[in-house]
C-alpha cells in the first residue's frame, strides 16, 4: 500500500515534465508566441529600415512599406528607397508570393525561403507565425538571456514548406520570441536572430529591431572572420483597416504612378 501511495505521488511529477516554469505546456507557450506575433483580428502596417552589413563593404540601406492581412495569409511590401529600386515590391497570396519589376512591368514567383533583396533576411520573416503547426517540440529547458528569464525550445519541422527544418527559440515569460537559431536538416548553424525590444500598442507588440547574423557568410577582416549581419527596424506600426485593393497586383503596378 505504501509503495502504491509512493507512486501516485510520483506520477504527477512526471507529468509535469512538459510543463514550463510558468504553468504552462511547452505546446501552449509556442502558440502563445505565434499569437503574439500575428494579427488575426487586424490588418497591420509599417516602415521597415532594412540596413544590411557584409563585411569589407559599403553598408546598403532599404526603406519598405510593409502591409500585411494575416486572417487571409497575404501581405504586400512596397521598396521605397534606394531610388534604382524604388518600386519593386512583393504580394503573398496565401501560398504565391509574387515579386514585383517595375521596369519591365512583370511579376513573376518567388520563394518565402529567398533572401529578401539580398540581405540576411528571408522574405518568409514578413509574414506571421505559425511555428506550432509547421515544428514539432523536440525539448524544452529554461535559460537566462541577458534580463530575461526563457524558455528554450527545440523544433524540428513537420512540412517541407518551412524555411529552416530545424529551430531554437528564446520565448520569455511574457510569450514574447526573444532569439533563434536556425538549423540545416544536418543540424549545421545558419542563422541566429535577436528580438531586443517590442512595442505594445493596446494587446498587440510589434517588434521594435530584428537582428539576423548569418552564421556562415562573412569575411575575415584583421585576422578575424565577421559575419553578415541584418538589422531591420520598424517604425510607424498601425492597425488601422487597410483596404482590399492594397493586397493586389494592381495596387503594385499603380502605386509609383
Amino acid at each position: 500500500m505504501k509503495k502504491t501511495q509512493g507512486l501516485l505521488l510520483i506520477l504527477p511529477i512526471l507529468f509535469l515534465g512538459s510543463v514550463s516554469v510558468w504553468g504552462i505546456t511547452d505546446l501552449d507557450l509556442l502558440k502563445k508566441a505565434d499569437s503574439l506575433a500575428s494579427y488575426m483580428d487586424s490588418d497591420f502596417s509599417a516602415e521597415y529600415t532594412i540596413v544590411q552589413d557584409k563585411p569589407g563593404q559599403s553598408r546598403s540601406t532599404t526603406v519598405a512599406g510593409v502591409f500585411r492581412r494575416d486572417s487571409r495569409e497575404m501581405y504586400v511590401i512596397i521598396i521605397m528607397q534606394p531610388e534604382i529600386n524604388k518600386g519593386q515590391g512583393y504580394l503573398k497570396q496565401q501560398e504565391t508570393l509574387w515579386v514585383y519589376d517595375p521596369e519591365s512591368r512583370k511579376f513573376n514567383t518567388t520563394s518565402s525561403s529567398d533572401r529578401f533583396q539580398n540581405t540576411n533576411a528571408r522574405n518568409s520573416d514578413f509574414t506571421r507565425s505559425t511555428l506550432a503547426d509547421d515544428y514539432k517540440i523536440i525539448s524544452g529547458t529554461d535559460e537566462a538571456l541577458g534580463r530575461f528569464q526563457c524558455r528554450v525550445l527545440n523544433l524540428e519541422a513537420v512540412t517541407t514548406e518551412v524555411t529552416y527544418p530545424k529551430m531554437k527559440i528564446w520565448i520569455s515569460e511574457d510569450g514574447l520570441v526573444r532569439k533563434t537559431e536556425d538549423y540545416s536538416l544536418s543540424g549545421q548553424l545558419l542563422r541566429t536572430s535577436a528580438f531586443p525590444d517590442y512595442y505594445q500598442i493596446g494587446n498587440r507588440f510589434v517588434p521594435k529591431r530584428i537582428l539576423f547574423v548569418d552564421e556562415l557568410l562573412g569575411a575575415v577582416l584583421n585576422g578575424r572572420f565577421v559575419n553578415e549581419r541584418t538589422q531591420i527596424t520598424i517604425n510607424k506600426p498601425s492597425f488601422g483597416r487597410l483596404a482590399d485593393s492594397v493586397f493586389s497586383k494592381t495596387f503594385l503596378e499603380t502605386v509609383n504612378q
